[in-house]
């Protein structure tokens, strides 16, 4: 059993005789190996996929395969130190170290658990290697250290303004060690974290990537009526996500459920080189998109889009280019005549500048009014489809899927898919709205 010592912070300690020689260490990783299912062995075997995923249903055995995943990774960089990271600091408590603890006695990996300043273990192989424990809500601690791998637990849990924050950083640590990785676990939330770094079709195309999926019914240690319970009391939805780990929509409802790729993505593009360039505009700085389109009558088509524009500047360029001399609108975020990403210029200035005929109206309308345009104009009460996407703005076509309400009722905007969304929608209400007078042509007049 460990040995308690300290009075305020325990210091816990599972000693042996000495610490293991290699033979040793492999009879240890050899054991846990052997007690593992599929999904969970191809999980800690994978140790060259620089970033590594399992999205998992609940009881199929991710939290096993992360103390798995610590031991591994430790073994093959002993002598140095890696992290594990939980959505909270309470978390680290309840959920890891009880498991984690559990996992190392039972496999009799010897180590030392600190709990002051913040917890951490040495795990005695060969070598001593440092594990850390901290929040994904306290990323920032991470900063100035060092690391050989990263595993996170449940991420999907996380704000995915957070999570997005904390990547790149997280990422930016890894700087020691032999093998060098990132690998998370979660149940899918949604299309939250994990769909946007494993799930998209871009993400899915990225060598150093892989995503592992792990189904309940995987797991052979599971009680007999476990999934059964579950069935009765889930819905499908949530059932494809919480059995299966699939991703799956689990907030109140599409925004732009209209939105269909069988109706909408057409990949055959007529020619409009000689149509004006009619551009909506969404302002955020280090993420400017645009949703670049052609009216053709009383319909829409986009051809284009940009996506994750630097500053204003950066995307009045990019505008330009693409528009390839032709006479370019720009329909933007009403609020870009009073902010700006240029201290001496609003951001419709600088559109203006390059110029670009400004459709911007003196506010923008309610939310509401700008998705109801482009739900009708997706497809109205007749059954008229009146706007088509090209296949190359996946972006659009991505945001237009997953865009879900909020408990509250509004559009989500943590999850990322309303900057696309947005700037087609002032591109169709200013353009297409039926609240504005347009005798036979879009004028741009409203009327009270």
């Amino acid at each position: 059993m460990p040995l308690l010592t300290g009075l305020c912070e325990p210091t816990r300690l599972l000693a042996f005789a000495e610490p293991p020689d290699q033979k040793a260490t492999e009879d240890i990783l050899n054991r846990i190996r052997a007690d593992l299912h599929p999904g969970q062995r191809q999980f800690v075997d994978d140790q060259s996929t620089e970033i590594i995923g399992v999205s998992a249903g609940y009881g199929a055995g991710k939290t096993r395969a992360l103390c798995a995943k610590a031991v591994f990774m430790a073994a093959a960089n002993q002598g140095f130190t890696g992290c594990v990271m939980e959505p909270t600091g309470p978390l680290i408590r309840d959920i890891w170290q009880t498991d984690f603890e559990n996992f190392l006695e039972e496999y009799e990996v010897p180590y030392t658990f600190r709990a002051s300043p913040l917890p951490e273990y040495i795990l005695h192989l060969e070598k001593d290697t440092k594990l850390l424990c901290r929040s994904f809500e306290n990323w920032q601690r991470i900063i100035g250290s060092n690391f050989s791998h990263v595993l996170a637990d449940e991420v999907d849990v996380v704000s995915p303004g957070i999570a997005s924050k904390a990547f790149p950083k997280i990422l930016g640590r890894l700087r020691a060690g032999n093998v060098r990785q990132f690998a998370a676990v979660s149940t899918p939330e949604g299309f939250r974290w994990m769909w946007n770094t494993f799930g998209t079709e871009e993400a899915q195309q990225r060598p150093d990537r892989k995503l592992i999926k792990m189904r309940s019914v995987d797991n052979p240690h599971l009680p007999k009526d476990f999934i059964e319970r579950l069935e009765a009391n889930y819905d499908p939805s949530l059932l494809k996500a919480y059995l299966l780990g699939e991703f799956t929509n689990l907030t109140t409802g599409q925004v732009y459920d209209r939105f269909d790729r069988a109706k909408h993505v057409i990949t055959d593009i007529p020619d409009v080189s000689n149509e004006p360039l009619r551009c909506g505009v969404d302002f955020n700085i280090g993420n400017m998109s645009a949703a670049l389109g052609v009216r053709l009558g009383n319909n829409l088509l986009l051809i284009d889009e940009i996506s994750g524009a630097h500053d204003t500047d950066a995307m009045a360029q990019e505008i330009q280019r693409r528009a390839d001399g032709r006479q370019v609108y720009v329909y933007p975020d009403a609020s870009g005549g009073n902010r700006s990403t240029n201290a001496s210029r609003t951001d419709i200035q600088i559109l203006e500048s390059y110029g670009f005929s400004n459709q911007s109206p003196k506010a923008n309308p309610p939310v509401r009014d700008r998705v109801a345009s482009v739900q009708a104009l997706l497809e109205n009460g007749k059954g008229e489809v009146r706007l088509q996407v090209a296949a190359n703005c996946k972006r659009t076509i991505e945001c237009l899927e997953l865009q879900s309400y909020t408990e509250a009722g509004d559009p989500d905007k943590d999850a990322g898919y309303d900057h696309m969304n947005d700037a087609l929608g002032y591109l169709v209400y200013r353009d297409f709205s039926m609240i504005h007078a347009r005798a036979g042509r879009g004028t741009g007049i409203r009327l009270y």
